[in-house]
């Protein structure tokens, strides 16, 4: 199996997205993952059915969480599924869990409990806001607490429209890579002491920290912290802009004063240098309004394959704004690695790639997303179970 954690066994005992991408990574890079699973499987086996009321086949987004991992169910409600469980992480190195501190509590898979039996472990315990605080138990999902608790939400809200709807698993996928970075973290620092520890990633403080410039500057100076729309930007020239066909492109000029005389060159407005309205970068912010208003005129006079050229010959840092279909067609997020072709039963399936890359530890994909207890029985005969302890433990409820 290839990739920098080939050799590591972990166990995922996790819901919905967070907890999955974390060890869908591990997966990635060389780990095996066994998703253990109760008998009526991750609810996001059933996306479609409990969001729009439609089950199907294929869910994408399930697909693209749990690929390269072997799924058992267990049934931690009886003694005896417990008893599986306890075999289970006695032989591995890591254990990835989203669920909350109370239900883990019952199961005997709290922090405390599985330390001091499993000292080696190491603990990956991802929730909302906090193992150990007032609201440790409070539902959220990433919606609630990276993106709205987290002040994610409000932080894009323009002055006087509605907060936005956040797309699915964004919170999730950054807590999940978060979260697999700090695994490999504590495995080396097991290495060095041969002590394992627990991993802590809440969702909250991911916002946070993903909000961190601006966060910063509340607790350093107190400032309060306002949106724009793109009429009145603090820099015009990191701002959005349409060409003659209603195509959305960015500028990206973050150096203000750097970057102004080559757009003023590329647009052949070399009169806006010496216009006192915009002519240093506080000017610019000062009379943002009149300055956007001047450039989307501009702007619309050409299309943007037009001023693709123009740009690039007069070294202007832009970048299309891209649909998802857009982006999915890119011949440069193809040569970024940014799919991958996982395979399947009936051929390859195309996915989304996780965002690392090792030069001398290659990874690839393993496999797809598990069947529900598809390999219940491979994992626990591995285990040392016999044919008839199986026979047994189906006879009692605690597998299927």
């Amino acid at each position: 199996m290839p990739g920098p954690l080939t050799g590591i066994k972990v166990i995922e005992m996790g819901f919905w997205v967070a907890a999955p991408a974390a060890a869908t990574l591990l997966a990635d890079w060389g780990a095996e993952v066994i998703k253990v699973e109760p008998p009526d499987g991750d609810p996001f086996r059933a996306y479609f059915a409990w969001t729009v009321g439609q089950a199907t086949q294929v869910v994408p987004q399930f697909e693209l969480d749990n690929r390269g991992k072997r799924s058992i169910v267990l049934n931690l409600q009886t003694e005896q599924g417990r008893e599986v469980m306890g075999r289970l992480l006695a032989g591995a190195d890591v254990f990835v869990t989203n669920l909350r501190p109370r239900v883990l509590h019952r199961f005997s898979l709290d922090y405390e409990t599985v330390r001091a039996r499993f000292p080696r472990l190491v603990y990956c315990q991802i929730s909302a806001y906090g193992p150990d605080g007032p609201e440790r138990d409070r539902a959220a999902y990433d919606v609630g607490a990276f993106w709205a608790r987290g002040g994610v939400a409000a932080s894009v809200t323009v002055p006087g429209t509605h907060p936005p709807h956040q797309r699915g698993g964004m919170g999730d996928h950054m807590t999940g890579a978060i979260a697999a970075g700090a695994i490999a973290a504590a495995l080396l620092a097991r290495e060095r002491t041969g002590r394992g520890q627990r991993v802590s990633v809440p969702l909250l403080r991911v916002g946070a920290y993903m909000m961190g410039w601006d966060l910063s500057m509340v607790l350093r100076l107190g400032t309060r912290i306002e949106t724009t729309d793109r009429l009145h930007p603090r820099n015009p020239l990191m701002n959005c802009y349409q060409d003659r066909d209603g195509r959305w492109f960015w500028l990206i000029g973050l150096q203000s004063d750097r970057h102004w005389p080559d757009l003023c060159r590329a647009i052949g407005r070399p009169d806006l240098l010496t216009d006192p309205r915009f002519a240093t970068a506080r000017a610019r912010a000062e009379n943002a309004p009149e300055l956007v208003a001047e450039l989307d005129r501009v702007f619309g006079t050409r299309t943007l394959g037009e001023w693709a050229e123009l740009f690039d010959r007069h070294g202007v840092w832009w970048a299309p704004v891209q649909t998802l279909n857009d982006l999915a067609a890119d011949p440069v997020a193809e040569a970024a690695g940014t799919f991958v072709d996982v395979p399947g039963p009936e051929g390859p399936i195309r996915m989304v790639s996780g965002p690392v890359d090792f030069s001398e530890t290659p990874w690839a994909a393993q496999g797809p997303a598990p069947e529900l207890g598809q390999h219940t029985e491979e994992v626990l005969l591995e285990l040392g179970y016999s044919w008839d302890d199986l026979e047994r433990l189906k006879a009692q409820g605690v597998i299927i």
